[in-house]
This record gives structure tokens, sequence and C-alpha cells, in this order.
């Protein structure tokens, strides 16, 4: 069910600000983790930007392989998403801990969560003058997919047909918003 999506319509995969999970991996090591803050940054190479706290074992994996991945999750994994950003993957493999399905990205080979709705791979952009001193991290996107009941030439498209595919927004302590409904803007004259 995934279907390629246009790099030029990449960044509106996060234009609406889901939650997102970040997987990474370098050499045998592998993390995946829960981050709230993200954003499209640049249309044209698609770029974003995430905050990954520096001290953090999945900051370790990125450093050291300059790429991750952005799995955006939808309802039927709010469980999961919560359980991944609650706990650290010094402590062990999260993903085998949840039995985590996945599959290797077509560009950089990271690891993609089956089960969400969308999915960028991404390469770090180097800024060595901030990423010692902040959590904020910057990538370009590389290679992107969604599932097409959901997200399909170019747009979400939340409906009641689709309602465990709706993205989840994070308001801290477990809890999250999922997108409910889209509603139509009209011209004003």
């Amino acid at each position: 069910m995934k279907q390629l999506v246009q790099l030029s319509h990449a960044s509106r995969l996060l234009n609406h600000g889901p939650t997102v999970i970040v997987t990474s991996a370098h050499q045998a090591r592998r993390n995946v983790m829960s981050a709230a803050w993200s954003m499209p940054v640049e249309f044209t190479p698609p770029r974003i930007a995430i905050v990954i706290d520096k001290n953090t074992f999945s900051r370790e994996l990125i450093a050291a392989s300059g790429t991750f991945a952005i799995n955006i999750p939808g309802r039927a994994l709010a469980d999961l998403t919560y359980a991944v950003g609650s706990v650290s993957g010094r402590e062990g493999d999260k993903f085998e801990r949840w039995k985590i399905a996945t599959t290797n990205g077509p560009m950089l080979g990271l690891p993609l969560l089956d089960d969400c709705i969308a999915w960028m791979e991404c390469r770090l952009i180097s800024e060595p003058h901030t990423q010692d001193a902040y959590d904020t991290c910057f990538a370009e996107v590389v290679s992107a997919a969604a599932d097409d009941r959901v997200f399909a030439n170019g747009r979400w498209s939340f409906r009641a047909d689709n309602a465990e595919l709706h993205t989840l927004h994070h308001l801290g302590a477990g809890n999250f918003a999922v997108s409910d409904a889209m509603i139509r803007a009209k011209a004003l004259d």
C-alpha cells in the first residue's frame, strides 16, 4: 500500500505537525524513538528540522551514521508511539521488545516501521556551529512514501473510513489529539 511521494510534496507529510517516530541505525546498533517537534523548512530540495535531545541514544546513532528516518504513525499506533518515546534504547532493543516490524528504506536502508502511514529517509545536514549546542537537527529528505488510503496526490485525506490512519499530535503525558476531520476553506470576497 506504500506509494512513492514526489519529493516536491514531501514537506506536506509534516505540514500539519504530527508526532513522528524516528528510527536510526549505525553498524549493528539501531533505535526507535518518538518526537513531537518536527517541521519542513525548505521545499526544494525538501529539508526538515526535528528536535532530538543531544544526550539520547538516537542522537548518538544519527551523529555516527549521518542518517535517520521519520515514520508517521496513525491513531492505531498511539500506544506504541508513547512506549518508544518513554524508554531509552540504551536499555535494550525496542524493536525486539515490542516486536516492531520494519522494512529497509529504499535509499538509505534505514528501518521503516511497517505499520506507519508515511515514511521519509533523511540525510543529516552537518551544522557544526549548532549541533553541539542545540537539540535541533536539520536534514534533507532523500526518499518519501505514504499509505495511499490517507495521503494521495500530494495531500492528506482524513475521512471516517480511514480513522485508524489519522495522524497523532502529542499533548504531553501520553495524551494525543487526532486529526479527526478536514474542512475546506472558502475564498473570502
